[in-house]
């Protein structure tokens, strides 16, 4: 899914919803997933200058999940651990969007590279 306007990053939120609700997850587990999705969508938009969002429905043994991938080719970040880091903002926000999404979700990986962009996986268990 394209994540180049705001209104992108609401379909992706409504598309996290849609297919979490098919999955049974809990009502708690949805609004996780789909909050760190709207987070992420939106640091994509923002801060990547616009990219884009996978999703697929994965399982190990009996567990099932979601994984998200969010991926840009914006300016990267410089240091992802102080990035990571409650408070931490390059705008004028509160600074929680991806240490907020790393706690919502069960799994979290970001690479990144300054001057070619972010990729975030999260995973999220039923």
């Amino acid at each position: 899914m394209p994540l180049k306007t705001s209104n992108d990053v609401v379909l992706a939120r409504q598309k996290v919803r849609q297919w979490a609700i098919e999955l049974r997850f809990s009502l708690v587990d949805q609004t996780k997933l789909v909050t760190a999705a709207s987070e992420l969508g939106r640091n994509a938009l923002d801060h990547g200058k616009g990219g884009q969002m996978s999703i697929e429905q994965i399982t190990t043994g009996v567990k099932v999940g979601l994984r998200l991938v969010f991926e840009d080719q914006g300016p990267g970040i410089p240091d992802i651990q102080q990035a990571l880091k409650d408070g931490y903002t390059t705008a004028s926000g509160m600074g929680l969007g991806l240490g907020g999404s790393k706690r919502l979700v069960n799994e979290f990986s970001i690479e990144s590279e300054v001057g070619k962009g972010t990729k975030i996986t999260v995973v999220r268990w039923k």
